[in-house]
């Protein structure tokens, strides 16, 4: 007997001991176990090796603290998880802090703390929640500072919020981004380097404040400026990394051009957004019709030579977007109708430079093809829905067409392709060719381009924000102020500048998705009593149940 429980002492002593060894160790290393389908809680092989090759001291100051609603605790929770994990590859090189910044302050401290936050980018949000009085206003801070060699990025944790006010959808969208939030401001801070973007003007595109949210949201991870191709000079190109030409009205010189083409053969990069037909929902509805007739941009002897053709046409797709229409005359009720020529594009799944991304919207879209051109690959990024029609232009157009429903017959088609990403060593266009009068510098144009990509699109709008009708402020990209509804315009934009910048890799981390699996709030409404008792008083059956089975079991065991 003494044997016996000598024998199991040992045992348990062991077993303490390895416990407390195993416990040691996993102070050391830190491993966990991913069992969610779409691994939301690893890390992406770009974060992994960023972290490990820090080796600079790295302070993430999170303002998302408090008493937050329970969608921003879901936000901030995946926030604390996701730098857990980044502080585990990095180990003491980073410095995880969360704070509330007016926590215990007065109203005039709160606003001296809050003004000097501004200052650094970091912006409040103010939100109204629902109470038993009503509705409340909350301030809280979806934010963060990144801090590290010297620089420092202030980041938004939260996406733009819809009209709506619909903070799930949100939530989630902010949750898959995460990841790329902190990842590419990391690699930011510690490199000290900002791609520079520039969006051409000159030529009657897009004005500020038609591109204010696009310029705002890249501004983000880039230096963003307007680029006039008349007074840059070489050194200014050389300086960019991108070019954005986004919906010219007017024709391109040949010095324009020849300038645009040294930036190409340096190995520039640069977004074609071009509309082939001159076309406008305002002038339908001031005239009530109008004829699409051609541009002349001076733009197709050069995206012929690098590979793709917008064509003069017009979508009509029954995959499209609404728009606000006065039904039985000028005093009639305000309806929203679809309006086929502003089509919903589709995003090819297949290329990861658009994957996950939702559809575009875009307003009267060129069909674009490609042309085979040696040595430049051709990948479509964009396409139509399968039920459209082409429309040869110039043609008239009229408000009456929106209650004329599309002929499935005339509508069954196949997919056109409306945006293409074209990569290789691209041959110039002024080979053979004589300087343009008014060139003074000496560029140097060679005769092949260095490896570089550009991407063409049959719209001039997609990168286009709306406006506020009432007060002339601006919303999001991609935002339709008519319906309310969010469309992945700005997600496109930011996925070409990391892809046309280098940053191939930072594509997997945008393109990284999340399922939230939320409640079904109509079952919810519908079925809240039944839920609540089920929840309360079920457990309370249960174990009442369990006692007076107990006690008669004992009664009838002792009774004997």
């Amino acid at each position: 007997m003494v044997k016996l429980k000598s024998s199991k002492s040992i045992g348990f002593l062991v077993l303490l001991a390895g416990l407390v060894l195993l416990n040691m160790a996993a102070q050391y290393v830190y491993t966990r176990i991913d069992f969610t389908k779409e691994k939301r809680f690893t890390l992406t092989p770009k974060s992994k090796t960023i972290l490990k090759e820090a080796r600079k001291p790295i302070t993430i100051t999170v303002f998302l603290e408090g008493d937050l609603p329970s969608a921003f605790k879901r936000l901030k929770n995946a926030t604390k998880d996701l730098l857990t994990d980044y502080k585990a590859y990095a180990g003491t090189d980073i410095t995880i802090e969360f704070v509330d910044p007016i926590s215990g302050l007065s109203a005039a401290e709160q606003d001296t703390v809050m003004n000097h936050l501004y200052q650094v980018g970091i912006e409040p949000t103010t939100l109204n929640i629902k109470n038993d009085n009503g509705f409340a206003q909350k301030t809280i801070f979806p934010m963060a500072m990144v801090e590290g060699n010297g620089n420092q990025l202030a980041l938004k944790l939260l996406q733009n919020l819809d009209a709506s006010g619909n903070y799930e959808e949100n939530i989630n969208n902010s949750i898959q981004n995460l990841e790329y939030v902190f990842t590419s401001a990391i690699q930011k801070v510690l490199s000290g380097q900002h791609p520079r973007i520039g969006f051409t003007e000159g030529n009657g595109e897009l004005s500020d404040l038609l591109l204010n949210d696009a310029i705002k949201s890249l501004s983000d991870s880039y230096d963003v400026g307007r680029v006039n191709l008349n007074q840059i000079d070489k050194a200014g190109l050389d300086k960019l990394k991108l070019l954005i030409i986004a919906k010219p009205e007017k024709e391109f010189t040949e010095v324009e051009k020849y300038k645009i083409n040294y930036f190409v053969m340096n190995g520039g990069r640069v977004v074609w957004s071009i509309d082939q037909v001159s076309a406008s929902l305002d002038s339908l509805r001031g005239a009530g019709e109008q004829l699409a007739f051609n541009k002349k941009l001076n733009l197709d002897d050069m995206l012929f030579i690098y590979g793709a053709r917008v064509n003069y046409d017009l979508i009509a797709d029954a995959n499209c977007a609404e728009i606000p229409l006065s039904m039985g005359g000028q005093q009639g009720q305000i309806q929203m109708a679809p309006w086929v020529f502003y089509p919903i594009l589709m995003p090819d799944t297949a290329n990861s430079l658009v994957k996950n991304i939702d559809g575009v919207r875009s307003e009267f879209v060129s069909t674009v093809d490609t042309i085979g051109v040696k040595g430049i690959s051709k990948k479509v990024i964009l396409q139509s829905s399968a039920y459209n029609k082409v429309h040869p232009t110039p043609k008239m157009l009229s408000l009456q067409m929106v209650a004329e429903q599309p002929d499935p017959r005339e509508y069954a088609s196949v997919q056109r392709t409306v945006g293409v990403l074209l990569e290789g060593k691209f041959q110039s266009v002024f080979l053979n060719r004589p300087i343009p009068t008014g060139i003074t510098e000496q560029y140097g144009v060679t005769a092949e381009s260095k490896p570089t990509k550009m991407i063409v699109i049959g719209d001039g709008d997609v990168f286009k924000n709306q406006i506020s009708a009432r007060d002339g402020s601006v919303f999001p990209l991609g935002f339709d102020r008519y319906t309310e509804r969010n469309y992945g315009n700005k997600a496109l934009l930011l996925n070409i500048a990391d892809f046309l910048s280098n940053d191939d890799n930072l594509i997997s981390l945008r393109n990284k998705e999340v399922k939230i699996r939320l409640l079904d709030k109509v079952r919810l409404r519908t079925e809240k009593l039944q839920w609540q008792l089920i929840n309360v008083v079920f457990p309370l059956l249960l174990l009442i149940s369990f006692a007076i089975f107990q006690h008669y079991y004992r009664k009838h065991k002792y009774a004997r």
